[in-house]
């Protein structure tokens, strides 16, 4: 099976339309299924008193200058839109909020996703359920329970579903990945069963393929020293290049699980038991 690899933008853009397109070329040259974007309507995700607090960004001192700074919207959305049709590659967001996944419909993106933090928001994910559309679930921060919850959503409205293993850290340390869980989550919810990562390196996502992962989401950078809170949990370009490599390579290896005789085993066999 083909893994889905997904190189997450995320807010890594800093708000500028020409550094998102530089990723998305990285990502359409490393062999990149999809690209995947971040939306928020900053007044419905954050209180008035938490956008007030002070924070020093490149685009001012408080919350909100640097909330409203890293958004895109319709401009930049549809230029994004036309600039991966262009470059044959798929692109698709993870809404935050209601009014964010209305907005990002118009463009009839192939998938969505709940973020982790947005697994708890009902409102959201009986939004997102109602499209029908194939979903990324990702289960970072979240108890069984409240996976459960979200899963009897979108079985409710029989929309096709994905969950995401994910550690909600990041960097996120090796050791914390628990990749076993991947298995786990299939057999306890009959579904496919991916790994969105937030560690340095690529060696964690080969092994999630190796247990089972169907997709791998990894954030991307040009350079992991730009500002931003997600760039040291990201991969740059060479990384990402590899990973994918790598992933190809590992979805080989793996095989098909049945027990079979390869034509030059069956030499080897002739030789060795006359």
């Amino acid at each position: 099976m083909r893994t889905i690899i997904i190189a997450e933008i995320g807010i890594n853009h800093n708000g500028d339309l020409g550094l998102a397109k530089k990723l998305i070329d990285t990502a359409a040259v490393a062999g990149c299924d999809a690209v995947k974007f971040q939306k928020r309507t900053v007044d419905k995700v954050y209180s008035k008193e938490y956008l007030d607090s002070p924070r020093q960004s490149p685009w001012g001192n408080t919350q909100r200058a640097q909330k409203e700074g890293l958004e895109f919207g319709r401009r930049e959305y549809d230029e994004i839109d036309r600039y991966c049709r262009e470059k044959g590659i798929v692109w698709y967001a993870s809404a935050w909020d209601v009014d964010s996944q209305r907005f990002l419909r118009q463009y009839d993106c192939k998938y969505n996703k709940v973020a982790s933090a947005m697994l708890t928001n009902d409102e959201l994910l009986e939004e997102i359920a109602g499209e029908g559309k194939y979903t990324f679930i990702a289960t970072g921060m979240s108890t069984y329970a409240e996976i459960d919850h979200a899963v009897e959503i979108f079985r409710k409205h029989n929309c096709p579903f994905e969950l995401m293993h994910c550690n909600s850290t990041y960097p996120m340390p090796e050791e914390d990945a628990n990749l076993k869980l991947i298995r786990v989550l299939a057999d306890k919810y009959h579904c496919q069963v991916g790994y969105s990562g937030h560690e340095e390196g690529t060696f964690v996502s080969i092994c999630a393929v190796a247990a089972g992962a169907t997709s791998i989401e990894r954030h991307i950078t040009l350079d992991k020293y730009m500002y931003g809170s997600d760039q040291k949990a990201s991969i740059e370009p060479y990384e990402l290049c590899r990973l994918v490599r790598d992933i190809r390579e590992a979805e080989k290896v793996m095989g098909t699980g049945e027990k079979v005789l390869t034509a030059a085993e069956e030499e080897v066999k002739k030789k060795l038991r006359g």
